[in-house]
């Protein structure tokens, strides 16, 4: 009983609860919508949105923001993406698109946790500035023409319909969830967020556990380019744009607070799921 008690106590259940419960209005409005594939489809098509989710949920439970991840997605993506087109094997495309988010991502953190730039001030120029470069890598012009291999990798489905990338970001969010919550240096991200200078005073490294999140966040992005990028087929200079107010609704959606030190990563992907539903329900809708 005390552990059923606890899961009904946990902020992630109610975000939880208010899928459950907009899945089933929804069904009762369209019987369709509750079909296996369609509830399936609402979780496949949320792994763009749920990596970009808890990567910002790192920098979230820090206390801070990170508003430069839609164009940190799309360089990650439009570097990836443009080696792949270029022949380069898929393990170097995706270490440089991974590199080139964790550049950005230690950018960020260096502004926000070295030089003390309040972080939506720094993070908007970051975004600027990336967005700039995304245009100048490309010339403007899409990148396409990506090999099929690459492309048909988003596709594949087990026999009972979820893809093997969203069967992926699942294991990685557990991984992620259980480093954050049962581990000393995990919980330094809720310590930093909830009380800063209380952190500092029992020994953690704040300024340092501040770079980690913007680094992992920076990853993170990345990997939603990739994922991103196989599921469309192209990159253009302006993939990603407005992802990072998605991401951060999501956050807030599965229970994280934004002044940071309370939520979890698990309830930052239901609120990606809940986020990247919002379409398809509205066309089951009628709308």
């Amino acid at each position: 009983m005390s552990v059923l008690r606890k899961l009904l106590r946990a902020r992630e259940m109610s975000s939880l609860l208010f899928l459950i419960v907009l899945f089933l209005g929804v069904g009762l409005v369209n019987r369709n919508f509750l079909t296996a594939t369609s509830l399936l489809n609402c979780f496949n098509d949320s792994v763009v949105f749920t990596l970009l989710a808890v990567g910002i949920a790192f920098v979230i439970l820090t206390g801070e923001i990170d508003v430069s991840i839609g164009a940190t997605l799309g360089l990650s993506a439009a570097v990836a993406s443009s080696l792949l087109r270029d022949g380069v094997s898929l393990g170097v495309a995706v270490l440089a698109g991974m590199l080139v988010g964790a550049l950005v991502g230690l950018v960020n953190g260096f502004g926000v946790a070295m030089l003390n730039i309040p972080s939506l001030i720094f993070t908007l120029g970051t975004n600027g500035l990336v967005r700039g470069l995304i245009y100048v890598y490309t010339g403007g012009a899409w990148v396409e023409s990506l090999p099929a291999y690459f492309t048909r990798l988003s596709q594949i489905k087990f026999a009972g319909g979820l893809t093997v990338f969203y069967a992926v970001v699942f294991v990685i969010v557990i991984v992620a969830h259980l480093v954050l919550t049962r581990t000393r240096r995990g919980k330094y991200f809720v310590a930093v967020g909830d009380n800063a200078y209380g952190a500092t005073i029992v020994g953690i490294p704040t300024s340092k556990t501040k770079m980690f999140a913007y680094v992992l966040c920076g990853l993170f992005a990345s990997l939603a380019g990739l994922a991103y990028s196989s599921r469309i087929g192209f990159i253009t200079p302006t993939s990603g744009s407005g992802y990072e107010m998605k991401a951060i609704a999501a956050c807030i959606l599965g229970g994280i607070s934004l002044t940071g030190g309370l939520g979890s990563l698990i309830g930052a992907s239901i609120g990606a799921v809940i986020m990247s539903s919002v379409s398809r329900i509205l066309v089951f809708l009628g709308f």
